[in-house]
This record gives C-alpha cells, sequence and structure tokens, in this order.
C-alpha cells in the first residue's frame, strides 16, 4: 500500500513564514484562505495559522521558545551546501542553534530554527567516510 505523508506546522503568520521559506530556498506558495503549502523534494508540509491548528488538532500550540516538538531533517549534497543555506537561514531572520560543524568524521551539518521556532537539522553525509560494519 502506497500512502502519502502531509506534515501540519502552524505558524504565527502565514504570510511571513511564506516569505521566510522561499528566501532559504525551499518552495512555498498561499493556498486557500490562510494556508500555504510548503514543499521539499517529495515531502509536502501545510503551513496553518496557530487558531486553525488548534482547532483541528484540539490541542494548544508547543511553546517553541521553551521545547521542541519535532525536528525536520534534511539532507544536503555537500559541506558548502550546509554553510550556504545557513547563512540564507540567518539573513531570512531564522536562527540557528548548531553552527555547521563536523560530527563523526563523515557528518557535517547545522541546524536552524525557523520563525515559529520549528527545528530544522540540515546534513551531508560523506557516506565514503561512514565507518563500516564489522
Amino acid at each position: 500500500m502506497s500512502q502519502d505523508i502531509w506534515i501540519n506546522l502552524p505558524v504565527k503568520d502565514v504570510e511571513k513564514s511564506t516569505r521566510f521559506y522561499n528566501e532559504i530556498g525551499f518552495h512555498a506558495a498561499n493556498v486557500g484562505h490562510e494556508r500555504a503549502k510548503l514543499t521539499i523534494g517529495q515531502t509536502t508540509i501545510l503551513l496553518f495559522p496557530n487558531a486553525t491548528f488548534e482547532k483541528f488538532t484540539g490541542s494548544q500550540i508547543a511553546d517553541t521558545s521553551h521545547s521542541a516538538e519535532v525536528i525536520f531533517s534534511i539532507s544536503a549534497e555537500s559541506r558548502e551546501e550546509v554553510d550556504a543555506f545557513i547563512q540564507k537561514v540567518e539573513s531570512a531572520g531564522g536562527s540557528v542553534f548548531g553552527k555547521p560543524s563536523e560530527t563523526d568524521g563523515w557528518m557535517y551539518g547545522a541546524g536552524f530554527a525557523d520563525l515559529d521556532g520549528h527545528r530544522w537539522n540540515l546534513l551531508y553525509m560523506d557516506e565514503s567516510q561512514m565507518p563500516k560494519r564489522q
């Protein structure tokens, strides 16, 4: 059985979030009334105003200034792509909580938060340097 997954994400201001995501290189466009569709590769993320999100989830929005509800991880093609992307995030008003750095000799990545504090991870993995299983 083949199934698609759509991620629903609450945002304070759909217009500002749409501009932010477009500025960092994703594809975001308004659809319908007060919502936007964000496309990253084959993944669709729908942006909803906080009040709308709370209404259909029956739950309050997580306070991202004190906790993380999820982290979205995205692959990068190179270290340079990670560095350039993080510069775009900072220029667009996002915040970097994990500066670009190497981990374990084969992963290079960085972490950032969008305008609403949702956390994202950009990661380049050099599989030629990945430890081999014994």
